[in-house]
Protein backbone atom coordinates (compact mmCIF):
# COMPACT_ATOMS: atom_id res chain seq x y z
CA UNK A 1 0.00 0.00 0.00
CA UNK A 2 1.05 3.41 -1.18
CA UNK A 3 1.33 6.22 1.67
CA UNK A 4 -1.12 8.12 0.07
CA UNK A 5 -3.75 5.61 0.19
CA UNK A 6 -2.57 4.33 3.94
CA UNK A 7 -3.62 8.14 4.75
CA UNK A 8 -6.79 8.28 2.55
CA UNK A 9 -7.56 5.07 5.03
CA UNK A 10 -6.00 6.84 8.26
CA UNK A 11 -8.69 9.98 7.37
CA UNK A 12 -11.25 7.50 7.52
CA UNK A 13 -10.57 6.23 10.47
CA UNK A 14 -10.49 9.01 12.15
CA UNK A 15 -13.83 9.99 11.21
CA UNK A 16 -15.53 6.76 12.27
CA UNK A 17 -13.50 7.48 15.71
CA UNK A 18 -15.71 7.80 18.79
CA UNK A 19 -13.22 8.78 20.74
CA UNK A 20 -11.85 12.05 18.28
CA UNK A 21 -14.21 14.55 20.36
CA UNK A 22 -11.44 14.34 23.23
CA UNK A 23 -8.48 15.40 20.55
CA UNK A 24 -10.27 18.77 21.79
CA UNK A 25 -9.95 18.56 25.14
CA UNK A 26 -6.22 18.88 25.29
CA UNK A 27 -3.68 21.64 24.19
CA UNK A 28 -1.41 20.30 21.60
CA UNK A 29 2.05 22.02 21.25
CA UNK A 30 2.96 24.23 18.14
CA UNK A 31 6.38 24.90 17.42
CA UNK A 32 7.72 28.72 16.91
CA UNK A 33 5.76 28.74 13.58
CA UNK A 34 2.27 28.29 15.15
CA UNK A 35 2.33 24.46 13.54
CA UNK A 36 0.32 21.65 15.61
CA UNK A 37 3.17 19.51 16.35
CA UNK A 38 2.66 15.50 15.78
CA UNK A 39 2.98 14.32 19.38
CA UNK A 40 3.99 10.59 19.85
CA UNK A 41 5.23 11.33 22.95
CA UNK A 42 2.43 10.34 26.07
CA UNK A 43 4.50 7.13 26.65
CA UNK A 44 6.97 10.07 28.60
CA UNK A 45 4.95 12.94 29.15
CA UNK A 46 1.20 13.15 28.47
CA UNK A 47 -0.15 16.75 27.23
CA UNK A 48 -2.55 19.23 28.99
CA UNK A 49 -6.20 18.37 29.25
CA UNK A 50 -7.78 22.14 29.24
CA UNK A 51 -9.96 21.60 31.98
CA UNK A 52 -6.48 21.59 34.27
CA UNK A 53 -6.23 25.34 34.90
CA UNK A 54 -9.99 25.20 35.65
CA UNK A 55 -9.05 22.51 38.40
CA UNK A 56 -5.94 23.90 39.76
CA UNK A 57 -7.52 27.83 39.97
CA UNK A 58 -10.43 26.55 42.03
CA UNK A 59 -8.24 25.40 44.91
CA UNK A 60 -6.40 28.80 44.32
CA UNK A 61 -9.41 30.50 45.20
CA UNK A 62 -10.08 28.50 48.10
CA UNK A 63 -7.11 28.74 49.74
CA UNK A 64 -7.29 32.32 49.08
CA UNK A 65 -10.55 33.01 49.96
CA UNK A 66 -10.62 30.44 53.17
CA UNK A 67 -7.35 29.28 54.55
CA UNK A 68 -6.93 26.80 56.24
CA UNK A 69 -11.14 26.33 56.42
CA UNK A 70 -10.57 24.97 52.72
CA UNK A 71 -9.72 21.78 54.59
CA UNK A 72 -13.36 21.29 55.72
CA UNK A 73 -15.37 23.90 53.24
CA UNK A 74 -13.72 24.50 49.92
CA UNK A 75 -15.54 23.47 46.86
CA UNK A 76 -13.71 19.90 47.09
CA UNK A 77 -12.30 19.53 50.74
CA UNK A 78 -8.88 18.89 51.21
CA UNK A 79 -8.81 16.68 54.11
CA UNK A 80 -10.83 14.03 51.88
CA UNK A 81 -9.86 15.68 48.36
CA UNK A 82 -7.32 12.00 47.21
CA UNK A 83 -10.76 10.19 47.93
CA UNK A 84 -11.83 11.84 45.25
CA UNK A 85 -9.26 10.14 42.84
CA UNK A 86 -9.56 6.33 44.06
CA UNK A 87 -13.11 5.66 42.51
CA UNK A 88 -12.16 6.60 38.87
CA UNK A 89 -8.34 5.17 39.33
CA UNK A 90 -10.04 1.89 40.80
CA UNK A 91 -11.52 1.48 37.28
CA UNK A 92 -8.62 2.31 35.06
CA UNK A 93 -6.09 -0.10 36.91
CA UNK A 94 -8.70 -2.70 37.57
CA UNK A 95 -9.40 -3.01 41.35
CA UNK A 96 -11.68 -2.14 44.54
CA UNK A 97 -11.75 1.43 45.66
CA UNK A 98 -10.17 0.83 48.98
CA UNK A 99 -7.33 -0.98 47.01
CA UNK A 100 -6.18 2.18 45.23
CA UNK A 101 -4.14 5.27 46.70
CA UNK A 102 -3.05 8.34 44.72
CA UNK A 103 -0.07 9.56 47.11
CA UNK A 104 4.34 10.11 46.54
CA UNK A 105 5.95 9.17 43.14
CA UNK A 106 6.38 6.00 41.79
CA UNK A 107 9.64 4.83 43.31
CA UNK A 108 8.65 6.25 46.87
CA UNK A 109 6.04 3.97 46.73
CA UNK A 110 8.29 1.20 45.26
CA UNK A 111 10.64 1.59 48.65
CA UNK A 112 7.26 1.75 50.61
CA UNK A 113 5.39 -1.22 49.44
CA UNK A 114 9.16 -3.07 49.41
CA UNK A 115 8.91 -3.07 52.89
CA UNK A 116 5.70 -4.31 53.49
CA UNK A 117 6.43 -7.09 51.03
CA UNK A 118 10.16 -7.90 50.63
CA UNK A 119 10.88 -10.07 53.61
CA UNK A 120 13.57 -12.42 53.16
CA UNK A 121 14.24 -15.09 55.28
CA UNK A 122 17.99 -17.12 55.75
CA UNK A 123 16.01 -19.36 52.47
CA UNK A 124 14.10 -16.69 50.59
CA UNK A 125 15.70 -13.89 50.01
CA UNK A 126 15.75 -13.35 46.43
CA UNK A 127 14.17 -10.97 44.20
CA UNK A 128 13.50 -11.47 40.36
CA UNK A 129 13.02 -8.75 37.65
CA UNK A 130 13.93 -8.67 34.45
CA UNK A 131 16.88 -7.77 32.40
CA UNK A 132 17.33 -3.92 31.66
CA UNK A 133 14.44 -3.19 34.12
CA UNK A 134 14.26 1.01 34.61
CA UNK A 135 17.38 2.31 36.19
CA UNK A 136 15.44 3.96 39.29
CA UNK A 137 13.77 0.24 39.84
CA UNK A 138 17.05 -1.51 39.56
CA UNK A 139 18.53 1.31 41.96
CA UNK A 140 15.43 0.66 44.49
CA UNK A 141 15.45 -2.89 44.24
CA UNK A 142 19.43 -3.08 45.01
CA UNK A 143 19.35 -0.73 47.90
CA UNK A 144 16.78 -2.87 49.40
CA UNK A 145 19.00 -6.02 48.96
CA UNK A 146 21.58 -3.88 50.90
CA UNK A 147 19.84 -2.68 53.48
CA UNK A 148 18.93 -6.36 54.69
CA UNK A 149 22.41 -7.20 54.87
CA UNK A 150 22.82 -9.03 51.46
CA UNK A 151 24.68 -7.71 47.99
CA UNK A 152 23.10 -7.61 44.86
CA UNK A 153 25.05 -10.10 43.03
CA UNK A 154 23.74 -12.92 45.49
CA UNK A 155 20.11 -11.28 46.24
CA UNK A 156 18.82 -11.00 42.55
CA UNK A 157 17.99 -13.23 40.16
CA UNK A 158 17.27 -11.14 36.21
CA UNK A 159 15.21 -12.81 33.52
CA UNK A 160 16.72 -11.60 29.93
CA UNK A 161 15.11 -12.59 26.35
CA UNK A 162 16.79 -15.62 24.60
CA UNK A 163 19.73 -15.08 22.72
CA UNK A 164 18.87 -13.37 19.38
CA UNK A 165 15.50 -11.59 20.80
CA UNK A 166 14.81 -9.09 22.09
CA UNK A 167 12.05 -9.64 24.41
CA UNK A 168 11.02 -11.79 27.39
CA UNK A 169 8.72 -15.53 26.67
CA UNK A 170 6.15 -15.87 29.52
CA UNK A 171 7.37 -19.59 29.31
CA UNK A 172 10.49 -18.51 30.37
CA UNK A 173 9.56 -16.29 33.17
CA UNK A 174 6.99 -18.99 34.31
CA UNK A 175 10.22 -21.37 34.23
CA UNK A 176 12.58 -18.79 36.25
CA UNK A 177 10.06 -18.39 39.38
CA UNK A 178 9.76 -22.21 39.10
CA UNK A 179 12.73 -23.00 39.02
CA UNK A 180 14.15 -20.36 41.71
CA UNK A 181 10.71 -20.23 43.88
CA UNK A 182 12.54 -21.59 46.84
CA UNK A 183 14.82 -18.85 47.34
CA UNK A 184 13.19 -16.06 46.22
CA UNK A 185 11.05 -13.53 48.36
CA UNK A 186 9.81 -10.99 45.69
CA UNK A 187 8.69 -11.05 42.19
CA UNK A 188 9.29 -7.72 40.48
CA UNK A 189 8.25 -6.71 36.93
CA UNK A 190 7.02 -4.33 34.83
CA UNK A 191 3.50 -4.56 33.32
CA UNK A 192 4.84 -2.61 29.99
CA UNK A 193 8.59 -3.11 29.46
CA UNK A 194 10.15 0.55 29.38
CA UNK A 195 12.06 -0.46 26.52
CA UNK A 196 10.70 -2.50 24.20
CA UNK A 197 6.90 -1.53 24.78
CA UNK A 198 6.37 -5.54 25.38
CA UNK A 199 3.18 -5.55 27.68
CA UNK A 200 3.20 -8.74 30.40
CA UNK A 201 0.98 -11.59 30.81
CA UNK A 202 0.19 -10.13 34.48
CA UNK A 203 -2.26 -13.20 34.86
CA UNK A 204 -0.42 -16.03 34.15
CA UNK A 205 2.60 -14.67 36.05
CA UNK A 206 0.65 -13.54 39.26
CA UNK A 207 -1.08 -16.61 39.40
CA UNK A 208 2.12 -18.72 38.57
CA UNK A 209 4.27 -16.63 41.54
CA UNK A 210 1.55 -17.15 43.70
CA UNK A 211 0.95 -20.74 43.64
CA UNK A 212 4.93 -20.95 44.47
CA UNK A 213 4.74 -19.01 47.74
CA UNK A 214 6.48 -15.86 46.14
CA UNK A 215 5.67 -12.13 46.28
CA UNK A 216 4.62 -10.32 43.43
CA UNK A 217 4.61 -6.87 42.75
CA UNK A 218 4.19 -4.80 39.49
CA UNK A 219 5.59 -1.54 38.20
CA UNK A 220 2.77 -0.20 35.94
CA UNK A 221 4.80 3.30 35.25
CA UNK A 222 4.03 2.39 31.28
CA UNK A 223 0.98 0.45 31.35
CA UNK A 224 -1.21 2.66 33.38
CA UNK A 225 -3.90 4.61 30.95
CA UNK A 226 -2.23 2.53 28.08
CA UNK A 227 -3.61 -1.12 28.60
CA UNK A 228 -6.60 -2.66 30.27
CA UNK A 229 -5.57 -3.80 33.98
CA UNK A 230 -7.82 -6.42 36.57
CA UNK A 231 -4.90 -5.76 39.48
CA UNK A 232 -7.84 -7.46 41.62
CA UNK A 233 -8.52 -10.26 39.86
CA UNK A 234 -4.95 -11.37 38.75
CA UNK A 235 -4.57 -11.18 42.69
CA UNK A 236 -1.31 -9.37 42.53
CA UNK A 237 0.32 -8.59 45.70
CA UNK A 238 0.99 -4.71 44.88
CA UNK A 239 1.35 -2.30 42.44
CA UNK A 240 2.93 1.07 41.54
CA UNK A 241 2.39 3.69 38.71
CA UNK A 242 3.27 7.38 38.05
CA UNK A 243 0.50 9.48 36.42
CA UNK A 244 2.33 12.18 34.22
CA UNK A 245 2.58 9.47 30.71
CA UNK A 246 -0.55 7.98 29.50
CA UNK A 247 -2.55 9.59 32.66
CA UNK A 248 -1.48 12.80 31.81
CA UNK A 249 -1.58 14.52 35.33
CA UNK A 250 1.72 16.76 34.43
CA UNK A 251 5.65 16.58 35.16
CA UNK A 252 6.17 14.55 38.07
CA UNK A 253 2.63 14.14 38.63
CA UNK A 254 1.69 12.05 41.96
CA UNK A 255 2.06 8.50 42.09
CA UNK A 256 -0.42 5.67 42.19
CA UNK A 257 -0.47 2.40 44.80
CA UNK A 258 -2.40 -1.02 44.43
CA UNK A 259 -2.44 -3.08 47.52
CA UNK A 260 -4.88 -6.31 47.31
CA UNK A 261 -7.79 -5.96 50.05
CA UNK A 262 -6.21 -9.49 51.60
CA UNK A 263 -3.39 -7.68 52.71
CA UNK A 264 -5.18 -5.02 54.32
CA UNK A 265 -5.64 -5.87 57.51
CA UNK A 266 -2.34 -7.90 57.91
CA UNK A 267 -0.01 -6.43 60.49
CA UNK A 268 2.81 -6.04 58.36
CA UNK A 269 6.29 -4.05 58.64
CA UNK A 270 5.51 -1.02 56.89
CA UNK A 271 6.90 2.71 57.32
CA UNK A 272 3.99 4.91 59.00
CA UNK A 273 3.12 8.49 58.88
CA UNK A 274 -0.20 10.50 60.31
CA UNK A 275 -2.05 10.24 57.01
CA UNK A 276 -2.38 6.24 56.92
CA UNK A 277 -3.12 6.42 60.59
CA UNK A 278 -6.91 5.39 61.49
CA UNK A 279 -9.34 8.65 60.39
CA UNK A 280 -11.26 8.65 63.71
CA UNK A 281 -8.16 9.27 65.55
CA UNK A 282 -5.93 10.83 63.70
CA UNK A 283 -6.52 14.11 64.90
CA UNK A 284 -6.62 12.71 68.69
CA UNK A 285 -2.65 13.08 68.31
CA UNK A 286 -2.00 9.95 70.35
CA UNK A 287 1.51 8.09 69.95
CA UNK A 288 0.06 4.81 68.69
CA UNK A 289 -0.29 3.95 65.01
CA UNK A 290 -3.48 2.10 63.98
CA UNK A 291 -3.74 1.89 60.03
CA UNK A 292 -6.62 2.51 57.99
CA UNK A 293 -7.56 -1.11 56.95
CA UNK A 294 -7.08 -0.31 53.60
CA UNK A 295 -4.43 0.93 50.49
CA UNK A 296 -4.39 4.29 52.47
CA UNK A 297 -3.04 2.70 55.57
CA UNK A 298 0.28 3.38 53.69
CA UNK A 299 0.15 6.98 53.03
CA UNK A 300 2.22 9.44 55.04
CA UNK A 301 1.49 12.71 54.76
CA UNK A 302 -1.63 14.73 53.95
CA UNK A 303 -2.25 14.97 49.86
CA UNK A 304 -0.61 17.57 47.67
CA UNK A 305 -4.02 19.15 46.80
CA UNK A 306 -2.46 21.38 43.98
CA UNK A 307 -0.43 18.32 42.51
CA UNK A 308 -3.79 16.04 42.63
CA UNK A 309 -6.04 18.15 40.83
CA UNK A 310 -4.33 17.92 37.34
CA UNK A 311 -5.10 13.89 37.86
CA UNK A 312 -8.55 14.48 39.40
CA UNK A 313 -9.12 16.26 35.74
CA UNK A 314 -7.46 13.72 33.47
CA UNK A 315 -9.86 11.27 35.48
CA UNK A 316 -12.52 12.46 33.79
CA UNK A 317 -11.63 11.89 30.77
CA UNK A 318 -10.96 8.27 31.20
CA UNK A 319 -14.14 7.92 32.90
CA UNK A 320 -16.02 9.24 30.07
CA UNK A 321 -13.90 7.04 27.32
CA UNK A 322 -13.70 3.88 28.94
CA UNK A 323 -9.99 2.12 29.48
CA UNK A 324 -11.26 -0.71 27.01
CA UNK A 325 -12.05 1.35 24.31
CA UNK A 326 -8.90 3.18 24.34
CA UNK A 327 -6.66 0.37 24.74
CA UNK A 328 -8.29 -1.10 21.38
CA UNK A 329 -7.78 1.87 19.40
CA UNK A 330 -4.46 2.32 20.31
CA UNK A 331 -3.87 -1.24 19.20
CA UNK A 332 -5.90 -0.17 15.89
CA UNK A 333 -3.12 2.59 15.56
CA UNK A 334 -0.36 0.66 16.14
CA UNK A 335 -1.08 -1.85 13.93
CA UNK A 336 -1.54 0.61 11.52
CA UNK A 337 2.03 1.46 11.59
CA UNK A 338 3.76 -2.07 12.04
CA UNK A 339 2.08 -3.30 8.71
CA UNK A 340 3.55 -0.55 7.14
CA UNK A 341 6.82 0.00 8.66
CA UNK A 342 7.35 -4.46 8.29
CA UNK A 343 6.71 -3.25 4.38
CA UNK A 344 8.31 -0.44 3.74
CA UNK A 345 11.20 -0.53 5.98
CA UNK A 346 12.63 -3.31 6.06
CA UNK A 347 16.25 -2.65 5.81
CA UNK A 348 16.19 0.34 7.47
CA UNK A 349 14.21 0.21 10.75
CA UNK A 350 13.70 -3.09 13.19
CA UNK A 351 10.01 -3.42 15.24
CA UNK A 352 11.52 -4.48 18.72
CA UNK A 353 8.02 -4.42 20.13
CA UNK A 354 5.78 -7.72 19.78
CA UNK A 355 3.92 -8.42 16.94
CA UNK A 356 2.24 -11.50 17.31
CA UNK A 357 -0.58 -10.91 19.63
CA UNK A 358 -2.14 -7.67 20.14
CA UNK A 359 -2.33 -8.19 23.88
CA UNK A 360 1.89 -7.98 23.53
CA UNK A 361 1.69 -4.39 23.48
CA UNK A 362 -0.06 -1.67 24.39
CA UNK A 363 0.03 1.94 22.24
CA UNK A 364 4.23 2.31 22.14
CA UNK A 365 6.24 1.07 19.08
CA UNK A 366 10.29 0.59 19.47
CA UNK A 367 11.94 0.81 16.75
CA UNK A 368 15.68 -0.25 16.36
CA UNK A 369 17.67 2.28 13.29
CA UNK A 370 20.32 0.63 11.70
CA UNK A 371 22.38 3.75 11.17
CA UNK A 372 22.32 7.22 13.21
CA UNK A 373 19.54 6.39 15.40
CA UNK A 374 19.94 9.11 17.09
CA UNK A 375 20.58 11.65 14.39
CA UNK A 376 16.97 10.51 12.63
CA UNK A 377 14.95 10.99 16.08
CA UNK A 378 16.58 14.69 16.49
CA UNK A 379 15.64 15.05 12.61
CA UNK A 380 12.06 13.82 13.53
CA UNK A 381 11.49 16.75 16.16
CA UNK A 382 12.91 19.14 13.67
CA UNK A 383 10.32 18.20 11.14
CA UNK A 384 7.30 18.72 14.07
CA UNK A 385 7.02 14.80 15.45
CA UNK A 386 7.88 14.42 18.52
CA UNK A 387 9.68 10.96 19.69
CA UNK A 388 11.95 9.87 22.23
CA UNK A 389 14.95 7.92 21.97
CA UNK A 390 16.25 5.54 25.07
CA UNK A 391 19.77 4.90 24.63
CA UNK A 392 21.86 2.52 23.36
CA UNK A 393 19.44 1.88 19.94
CA UNK A 394 15.56 2.80 20.45
CA UNK A 395 13.51 5.19 19.21
CA UNK A 396 10.17 4.72 20.51
CA UNK A 397 6.59 7.04 19.57
CA UNK A 398 3.60 5.90 21.24
CA UNK A 399 -0.14 6.61 20.81
CA UNK A 400 -2.32 8.17 23.54
CA UNK A 401 -5.84 7.67 21.95
CA UNK A 402 -7.52 10.31 23.46
CA UNK A 403 -5.68 12.80 21.81
CA UNK A 404 -3.65 11.03 19.04
CA UNK A 405 -5.19 10.27 15.67
CA UNK A 406 -4.88 7.18 13.18
CA UNK A 407 -3.22 10.22 10.69
CA UNK A 408 -0.86 11.32 13.47
CA UNK A 409 1.18 7.87 12.66
CA UNK A 410 0.98 8.20 8.93
CA UNK A 411 2.69 11.66 9.17
CA UNK A 412 5.48 10.09 11.04
CA UNK A 413 5.94 7.42 8.36
CA UNK A 414 6.28 10.41 5.65
CA UNK A 415 8.68 12.24 7.76
CA UNK A 416 10.46 8.89 8.70
CA UNK A 417 10.58 8.00 4.93
CA UNK A 418 12.47 11.89 4.38
CA UNK A 419 14.44 11.50 7.36
CA UNK A 420 15.83 8.18 6.35
CA UNK A 421 16.46 9.33 2.79
CA UNK A 422 18.49 12.37 4.20
CA UNK A 423 20.60 11.19 7.36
Amino acid sequence: MSIDKLLAQAQDFDRDDKLARFREEFYLPQNDQGQAQTYLCGNSLGLQPKSVPDYIQQELKDWQALGVEGHFHAERPWMPYHELLTGQMAKVVGAKPDEVVCMNSLTVNLHLMMTSFYQPTTSRYKIIRETGAFPSDCYAVDSQIKFHNRSPADGLIEIGPRRGEDFLRTEDILECIEQHAQETALVLLPGVQYYTGQAFDLDAITKKTRELGCMVGWDLAHSVGNVPLSLHDCGADFAVWCNYKYMNSGPGAIGGCFVHERHHKRELPRFAGWWGQDKDSRFKMGPDFQPIPTAEGWQLSNPPILAMAPLLASLALFDQAGMNALADKARHQTTLIIDYLLAHFESSVELITPLNSASDRGGQLSLRIAKHGKSVQEALIAANVICDWREPDCLRIAFAPLYNRFTDGVQFLRVLHRVLDNV
